[in-house]
């Protein structure tokens, strides 16, 4: 999608501006909780253990406070509280805290996450790490890292053969048993495979020092902030089967297409 051409200048800086907002309200929310004996955890799940905390509750509602009183007729979709619906056509995707457990744990590879949908995918997206300092922002045919009051492009690096890349995931564990033989299967070709950075991971495809990330499992507020901001810097996110990716599900993305192309000969068979 060339959003560049959707979208006005000043409509684009507005969007943009809007973002960085909404990871300024979470970030404020989400620090002060972070490493902090406060910090309480509920379970979401019935089974195992998927948390939720006050952080991730109170980030998402300020997050959707300032959407209604900046932009009321936008939608928004949320992983804490679903969808509310608008009438303009873009839905702000947004995941207060990505990496949940390593928020609970202290590790700083959690992140806050914003998209925003056209109805076909990400025009822009973010990946917020507040307390490292780092804002990867993606969209409108640019892509870079704010820190510490300095802007740098991103751009993700060439890799053309499994053999060469870097292999990213959170879970060892991945899916099922069809879903992790596939995983398997392009780890056992990668040249080193890591485990564990969350949405931290896709960030690092943006800035080039990593070539992959394989997932499955994934919700829209999982994938459309990442997926905007790796696009803009030159990768390409889609499903295990090469489909759109912004719906979530099976995903892989990738620094370099050819790169890409080699992991999903080996993912579609899964």
């Amino acid at each position: 999608m060339d959003s560049a051409t959707l979208f006005s200048a000043e409509a684009q800086r507005v969007l943009l501006r809007t973002a960085g907002e909404l990871a300024d309200v979470a970030a404020a929310r989400c620090l002060p909780l972070f490493r902090s004996p406060a910090l309480v955890a509920d379970n979401k799940a019935a089974q195992g253990f998927d948390p939720v905390t006050q952080a991730d509750r109170e980030a998402e509602a300020a997050m959707r406070a300032h959407l209604a009183a900046k932009r009321p007729e936008d939608a928004v979709l949320g992983e804490e509280f679903g969808p509310t619906a608008g009438t303009s056509g873009l839905t702000w995707v947004i995941d207060p805290i990505d990496g949940t457990r390593s928020f609970l744990c202290g590790a700083p590879s959690w992140g806050v996450l914003v998209g925003l949908d056209a109805g076909e995918g990400p025009v822009l997206g973010l990946i917020d790490q507040p307390f490292t300092g780092e804002r990867f922002i993606g969209g409108f045919g640019r892509a870079v890292l704010r820190r510490g009051g300095r802007e740098t492009p991103l751009a993700t690096r060439q890799c053309a053969r499994l053999a060469d890349a870097a292999l990213f995931t959170t879970f060892p564990e991945i899916g099922t048993p069809a879903e992790r033989a596939g995983f398997e299967a392009v780890r056992d070709r990668a040249r080193l495979t890591r485990y564990g950075l969350d949405c931290y991971a896709y960030a690092l495809v943006a800035l080039g020092q990593i070539d992959l990330v394989i997932e499955a499992g994934l919700q829209p507020y999982d994938v459309q902030g990442p997926q905007g901001v790796i696009e803009a810097a030159g990768g390409v996110v889609t499903t295990w089967t090469g489909e759109p990716a912004h719906r979530g599900g099976r995903i892989v993305a990738a620094g370099d297409a050819r790169v890409h192309a080699a992991a999903l000969e080996l993912l579609s068979r899964a």
